[in-house]
């Protein structure tokens, strides 16, 4: 599932989708035309993306079709992240020991 995540938000108006949909909430299709200069068609191709991803949740609403962010997606995310935080803690604080070593030989 994580790997589906991260190559649906690989593409920037899908990131930006979400970013909107985690800013303002659940919204119809049509307030979320703005992330770029693309058509209806386009952004159903997206939404459908997002939806299959498991990142966002469609609702029906009379006529308009409601989008929201997934909150078991964004924790999935979080949590990958976190097992990986120690990995790059440890190679960040490596980096910096050896610029410093490298520092210091100049």
């Amino acid at each position: 599932m994580i790997y589906d995540t991260f190559a649906a938000l690989g593409d920037a108006t899908r990131f930006a989708i979400v970013e909107k949909l985690l800013k303002e909430g659940e919204l119809p299709a049509g307030n979320l035309q703005d992330v770029g200069a693309i058509s209806p068609p386009a952004i159903s191709r997206h939404l459908k993306v997002l939806r299959e991803a498991g990142i966002i949740e469609q609702r029906i609403d009379k006529q308009r079709r409601m989008y929201s962010v997934r909150p078991q997606a964004v924790r999935a995310i979080g949590e990958w992240a976190m097992t990986y935080q120690e990995f790059w803690q440890t190679s960040l604080d490596r980096l910096e020991a050896a610029l410093l070593q490298k520092g210091d030989d100049l």
